[in-house]
């Protein structure tokens, strides 16, 4: 039997998944009457919400003698970590790239790394039904791509195939009308090279991501490099660091692909992809080998994150009322686990016993472990993001860039570059495809685009789509002028009332409802003008024996704005938290009191005033 090991990789929203789904129907992996959802690789709940994949998955499809090993990897930027490591164990990868759209920021930044490894690529041009398609184009902006990503020229020559994966059909040439995916199966079997077989070899595998059984443990998922494991067999387990022992154990269990199906299997040689039980302290990383010849592999590397937050324990007036899971110790443990399946994120202590620095590649990495952490119970506060910054070379101080791509109808575009102005956005590119929208290419700092996305979708109405990715490090941008308008803060504990929210909502757009409990400190809503506010949302209204026209009419409340862990990151200040509990999330001012929120304000201002004088 012949292996062929592929990987999927793409922009977010190219087509990955159903990709995957329409190849898996085709080559015959379900019965004829079985019902399968759409975007069945998409298995986790929050990528079944969000549209997105989140982690990385392995499947496998039987073509003719040949099996074709597939992962599915992520397309949004912040989970570049899972593409990184998935890389490393294929031979090959299927480059999706929509026909309307063309390579966006994440195309250039999977392509580069599966370029880097020396992957034998497959373009494939996804989308050819769209309305306004043109597969040609995008063929030629892909072949610049490679080119400014110093492709090798056998890399260069890489077939394409033009397909649409909702349809089920492909072609090699678009004056072919296209019917089904022979044309993209035969190509993969006739260019993916097949993984590098040493059989008679002693055993030797690169663990490239983790999986979890209740029954059996950890379990390590990877290439196996060389030789050949049974089951029962004696394994050693070797990390990077030579100065750590090799742990001994046993293959308790090996399972393979087929299908959606996890099998368990007997034996496996090299090139299979594999899930082998044993070892309860296997990391990312590690390397699996025969104990007669323990020999490390060259361990996965991950750019480093460039954001982080501070998770704190909750201590707001209603800590404990919502969560499970609420102490210090079960936080920092549950922290510290997701380090082991995450290799992209990063956990330090701080000078408290109470709060943890959690460093990521940008705001979605953080917020999709947050609100992980908070469907399994945990109850937390976090931080505003903040960047990451290095010393140069000279001991000058620098920050993450990232490299923005907007697309824009042009009766937005002046209030888009107006807003990116005061955010230091550099444009390297604007183009006008004539297809109605504009294309903007900024290099802009990472911090610049804090709350940027919910000021774009509402000056766009909607209609504008941006990606952004890490382009750089580069020198500190200068001070950025913050939220433009203040908050109303409670002032009271107790019940919002719909009558003091009457009166208040003339002036402000509220986050809260009549019947939502309230704390002094925490925030109900945002201001109309610059500074914060503090009200009561609890005042009720007084009863007397006299009727009035006015005293009688009915009370009307706009909607409350709806806050979501992305978009709360996005919004506070330094002087804010966001508490996440299973049921809510609220914001907060770190003081709560207003007494001593004014007292620091007071001191900060004698202190500047000191300064300047």
């Amino acid at each position: 039997m012949q292996i062929r090991n592929i990987a999927i990789i793409a922009h977010v929203d190219h087509g990955k998944t159903t990709l995957v789904d329409k190849m898996l129907r085709q080559a015959g992996a379900f019965r004829e009457n079985q019902v399968v959802e759409e975007r069945v690789m998409d298995s986790n709940p929050l990528e079944k919400e969000r549209g997105i994949t989140i982690l990385a998955k392995n499947t496998s499809i039987r073509w003719g003698d040949t099996k074709i090993n597939i992962v599915d990897t992520p397309g949004h930027a912040d989970f570049g970590g899972e593409v990184e490591r998935i890389l490393r164990m294929v031979d090959g990868v299927l480059l999706v790239v929509d026909a309307f759209d063309g390579p966006m920021p994440q195309t250039r930044f999977v392509l580069r790394k599966a370029l880097e490894l020396g992957r034998t690529p497959i373009i494939v041009i996804n989308k050819i039904d769209r309305p306004g398609a043109d597969p040609l184009r995008v063929h030629d902006e892909v072949l610049s791509l490679f080119i400014e990503l110093e492709a090798s020229e056998e890399q260069l020559d890489s077939p394409v195939v033009y397909c649409s994966a909702k349809q089920g059909i492909s072609t090699l040439d678009m004056d072919v009308p296209a019917v089904d995916f022979t044309p993209l199966f035969d190509t993969i079997v006739k260019t993916v090279p097949a993984p590098p077989a040493d059989a008679d070899g002693p055993f030797q595998m690169l663990v490239s991501t983790i999986d979890y059984s209740s029954y059996l443990g950890r379990l390590a998922i990877g290439r196996i490099e060389r030789g050949t494991v049974r089951m029962g067999d004696p394994i050693a387990l070797v990390t990077t660091d030579p100065a750590v022992p090799a742990v001994r154990g046993r293959a308790t269990k090996l399972y393979g692909y087929e299908g959606l199906e996890r099998v368990e299997i007997e034996s496996a040689s090299a090139g299979e992809i594999v899930q082998l039980a044993g070892f309860e302290d296997v990391d990312i990383g590690s390397t699996l080998t025969d104990p007669s010849a323990p020999e490390a592999l060259e361990g996965i590397s991950v750019e480093e994150p460039t954001i982080s937050v501070d998770f704190v324990v909750n201590n707001s007036p209603f800590a404990g009322k919502d969560g499970k899971f609420v102490t210090s110790r079960q936080l920092r443990e549950r922290l510290y686990k997701e380090l082991e399946r995450n290799v992209a994120l990063k956990v330090e202590d701080t000078d408290t016993t109470d709060a943890w620095s959690v460093s990521g590649r940008g705001e979605l990495h953080l917020s999709i472990l947050m609100e992980t952490m908070r469907r399994e119970g945990f109850e937390f506060q976090v931080s505003r993001p903040r960047v990451i910054t290095r010393l140069g070379p000279d001991g000058e101080k620098l920050e993450p860039f990232e490299e923005l791509s907007i697309d824009v109808p042009e009766d937005y575009l002046g209030v888009v570059i107006e807003k990116l102005g005061p955010r230091k956005a550099e444009m390297i590119e604007m183009k006008n495809p004539g297809q109605g929208l504009v294309r903007l290419l900024y290099r802009v700092p990472a911090r610049g685009l804090f709350g940027f996305r919910s000021e774009f979708l509402t000056d766009t109405r909607g209609t504008g789509i941006m990606h952004h990715r890490f382009l750089e490090y580069g020198a500190w941008a200068g001070p950025l002028s913050g939220r433009s308008r203040g908050v109303l803060v409670s002032m009271e504990n107790g019940t919002i009332v719909a009558f003091a929210l009457f009166s208040l909502q003339e002036r402000s757009t509220l986050f809260v409802s009549p019947g939502d409990a309230v704390y002094e400190g925490m925030l109900i809503g945002e201001n109309s003008r610059p500074g914060d506010m503090d009200v009561n949302p609890c005042k009720e209204k007084k009863l007397t024996n006299i009727r009035s026209k006015s005293a009688d009419e009915a009370i009307v409340l706009e909607p409350p704005r709806q806050l979501t862990l992305e978009s709360a990151l996005e919004y506070i200040e330094d002087d804010e938290l966001i508490e996440v509990t299973p049921q809510s999330i609220r914001l907060r001012k770190r003081m709560l009191a207003a007494s001593d929120r004014k007292r620091v304000s007071r001191e900060v201002k004698r202190e500047r005033d000191r300064a300047s004088a």
